[in-house]
Formats: structure tokens, C-alpha cells, sequence
């Protein structure tokens, strides 16, 4: 079981990006998959969740109408477009996959067993 971010770079304040979650080992759609992020001297945070088939969803507060998370499932891949990105989104950004066949995804690290190796994202002011 693998997952793959890809994505993160540097871009300018009110830039856009998309973030890519390639999943290998597993069928995607038995999976929630949750994006985290951390930042420089903070603790990991949720960012957002889509539940295996991709019809709930959960975004963080502060990222509601900015970020959208979306799934292709027969390519294995989870998406998290970014706009209006701001210079407090800088931060390691993680995919996460947690078997949970229940049509909802978590905002909770401990529910997700398996972790890709994190993309860097820059804003720059």
C-alpha cells in the first residue's frame, strides 16, 4: 500500500494549485482519503476529506471556498485544487487513506492507516 503526493511548488499569493494523490496497492474507493498539512514549527492539521466514493466531504474552516477535493477512482487519485492560496497555507502537505467503507472521512490523523510522503507548498507574500 503506497500513496504518492505530487504537486506542491512555490507560487504568489492569490496563486492556485492542484495537489495529486496517486494510491497503489489498494482499491481507492474502499479508502477516505484526507490531505493534512504542517506547517514550520506548528502541529499537522486536516485540511480536507472525501469519503471512498467521493460523496461526503469535509474542507477546514478556514479553507471553505477556497480548496476542493476530488476523486478519479479508476485512476487511483485523489485531487486538492488550492486557490487564492495565502501565505499561512505554507506547509508540508500529506494524503492520508483510512479504510472506511461507512460513506463518510474523518478530519482525525489516528483514523488513517496508511501516510504518502508529503508535497512542499510555498506562498510567497
Amino acid at each position: 500500500v503506497q500513496l504518492q503526493a505530487s504537486g506542491g511548488g512555490l507560487v504568489q499569493t492569490g496563486g492556485s494549485l492542484t495537489l495529486s494523490c496517486v494510491a497503489s496497492g489498494f482499491a481507492l474507493d474502499d479508502y477516505a482519503i484526507g490531505w493534512f498539512r504542517q506547517a514550520p514549527g506548528k502541529e499537522r492539521e486536516g485540511v480536507s476529506c472525501s469519503s471512498g466514493s467521493g460523496g461526503s466531504t469535509w474542507y477546514r474552516q478556514s479553507e471553505k471556498g477556497r480548496f476542493t477535493i476530488s476523486r478519479d477512482n479508476a485512476k487511483n487519485t485523489v485531487y486538492l485544487r488550492m486557490n487564492s492560496l495565502k501565505p499561512e497555507d505554507t506547509a508540508i502537505y500529506y494524503c492520508a487513506a483510512d479504510l472506511n467503507r461507512y460513506g463518510y472521512c474523518s478530519a482525525l490523523e489516528p483514523r488513517y492507516e496508511y501516510w504518502g510522503q508529503g508535497t512542499q507548498v510555498t506562498v510567497s507574500s
